[in-house]
């Protein structure tokens, strides 16, 4: 656990596909934040895998990662987080050892249990329906046994390449199951409260006091994911932040689309019920000013005492966007 000088600060990015853009725009406007966030000195750089979002276009995130990685030189690139469940262990040791293979050093594998997706989509990724059967631990475990491996050990199934690259893995999660895994195996753990808040330090302290030191980890290393957005002033921050209110109205009510342009009142927007529930969602959010920013961020790392904090920050106007990251690291760097 830090204190606040030390805590880095690094970047969730979901690829936002604004109203009238497509994703071609988004992954530009991504590469756009990515080599901003180099230069101002953010430590990480990660891309979350959803499916059937009409309005995020980081599915496919391994090859995304890849073009950042190509165009940037020094910044830690990795998922925030790959779904396993979605997928099998081998192929994704594969994709991400083909990464490391290529930008050796840089790359992160973040792993997530959850889906990501509705039912109807983990049938199309071809997911075992049944539910009576948990293999994430099991297949968490494969992979770092591949990652881990020494020159002379052949096992008959292996990622080439992957085997023995030691790549940095990560355990994701918004409850306490990926907690109590991150610590039995030794792992870093990063929590998503920018959209789940409600158990972040009850995850913290079991994963703390349950954590079980290994040959990747010697302590406890946990990572807090918040939404930040940020402006010159308070209420133009309270303007582009009603884009992600928006957003999880409309997830909620099952009808997930691009990115909404922000707008001056939400109040006819969402029912009384409807606000209660994001407001509960966001409730994780830094929003306002640099001085708010930084008395937020301040304020986080002392309750959470966490190692690293993640900001995301979902903004239609991408000049906005990178000027709401820039003020973030400007707060960051007051503290």
């Amino acid at each position: 656990m830090s204190d606040n000088k030390t805590v880095p600060l690094s970047v969730l990015d979901l690829a936002p596909i604004p109203q009238g853009a497509v994703a071609r725009d988004a992954f530009h406007a991504s590469l756009a934040l990515a080599q901003q966030s180099e230069k101002l000195g953010y430590n990480r750089y990660w891309l979350a895998e959803h499916h059937n979002m009409t309005g995020i276009a980081s599915a496919a995130t391994s090859v995304l990662i890849g073009y950042l990685a190509a165009n940037t030189q020094t910044l830690r690139l990795g998922s925030g987080g790959v779904m396993l469940p979605n997928h099998a262990p081998l192929v994704i040791a594969e994709q991400f050892g083909t990464l490391e293979s290529l930008y050796p050093g840089r790359i992160d594998l973040g792993l997530g249990r959850a889906p990501g997706s509705d039912q109807r989509t983990m049938m199309a990724l071809r997911r075992h329906m049944g539910g009576h059967m948990d293999n994430f631990p099991a297949d968490v475990e494969e992979m770092l046994n591949w990652f881990d491996a020494s020159e002379d050990d052949r096992p008959a199934v292996q990622p080439v390449p992957g085997l023995g690259l030691k790549i940095p893995v990560w355990l994701l999660g918004s409850s306490l199951y990926s907690a109590q895994l991150s610590a039995r195996l030794g792992l870093p753990f990063a929590f998503a409260s920018h959209f789940a808040p409600d158990m972040l330090l009850q995850a913290l302290h079991l994963y703390r006091e349950n954590f079980k030191p290994s040959a990747r980890l010697e302590k406890p290393h946990a990572m807090v994911c918040v939404n930040v957005v940020a402006a010159d002033s308070e209420r133009d921050a309270r303007f582009l932040f009603t884009s992600m209110q928006q957003q999880f109205i409309n997830l909620r009510r099952g009808m997930p689309g691009p990115l909404p342009e922000p707008v001056e009142n939400m109040d006819n927007l969402w029912s009384p019920s409807e606000q209660y529930g994001v407001q509960q969602a966001l409730s994780m959010s830094v929003v306002g000013d640099k001085e708010a920013v930084r008395s937020g961020l301040a304020t986080l790392i002392r309750e959470t005492q966490a190692d690293e904090i993640m900001v995301n920050g979902q903004i239609f106007d991408q000049q906005a966007r990178l000027r709401s990251f820039a003020l973030a690291m400007e707060a960051h760097q007051s503290l």
